[in-house]
């Protein structure tokens, strides 16, 4: 018996990274997983290696018009939808006076926008049956970087818009449990196209080491399943003990 056993998963931005390793590890726990991302060619190898439980569907979180086709595919495919991960993200390493419009409202399209769609319409897939939704903020949700002005900001309000969401769900008895992952710094094709800060990122951690995208996955796979049925509007940290400090 898996530990997903008949659940199925929507992952964003899994072609790679946190959401490569948590739909495999997903799958290895029994579920059925639709995979969606912008890099087509990778997700859709990686999707095809994963075999009949894994479906890929190319998905620009920022678009609802998007979301609505990836959950209308889903139920297509497998039936229901029971997890949302909203795991799609990027970063821009700039101060605020670095900082441009352009810069700020594409980020924020993407890691923002791209979470409210997610939650909105999982709620309205899965309110008559219960279900979770994940969504990736980061350490930079908890704490501030003079480097990260836009990331800040995205993650701080994806952290908060999840606990608003989570009581929403609660106070209307939908049995739908929302929280939200803080990675500390993990080895990712995110960060390790950065290999100048490697060694710095590394000496942040109290655990010399950054972490591994399997080790946000395992929590994601906790969150997901049943056994965190008296988990909602919180923040589970994977940091290597960065944000205690």
């Amino acid at each position: 018996m898996g530990r997903l056993d008949d659940k199925v998963a929507i992952i964003t931005g899994a072609a790679k990274g946190i959401g490569l390793a948590s739909a495999q590890r997903f799958i290895e726990e029994g579920a059925k997983v639709v995979m969606t991302d912008i890099d087509d060619a990778n997700g859709q190898a990686e999707a095809e290696k994963l075999g009949d439980s894994a479906f890929y569907i190319h998905h620009d979180v920022a678009k609802e018009d998007e979301w609505l086709h990836v959950f209308a595919q889903t139920r297509k495919k497998f039936g229901r939808v029971d997890v949302v991960m909203n795991n799609a993200g990027i970063a821009t390493f700039e101060d605020i006076e670095q900082t441009t419009m352009e810069s700020w409202h594409h980020l924020l399209s993407i890691n923002l926008d791209g979470m409210m769609l997610g939650m909105k319409y999982g709620i309205e897939n899965m309110k008559d049956h219960g279900g979770s939704i994940i969504s990736l903020s980061s350490i930079e949700g908890l704490i501030g970087d003079p480097d990260l002005f836009a990331y800040n900001a995205s993650k701080g309000a994806v952290r908060i818009m999840s606990k608003s969401a989570a009581l929403d769900c609660a106070r209307k008895g939908y049995n739908i449990r929302i929280n939200t992952i803080h990675p500390g710094y993990i080895h990712t094709p995110m960060i390790d196209s950065h290999p100048e800060m490697l060694d710095h990122l590394v000496s942040l951690h109290p655990v010399k080491r950054l972490g591994e995208a399997v080790e946000v996955a395992n929590m994601a796979v906790f969150l997901a399943s049943d056994e965190s049925s008296f988990s909602t509007g919180s923040e589970f940290v994977c940091d290597g003990g960065y944000t205690a400090q």
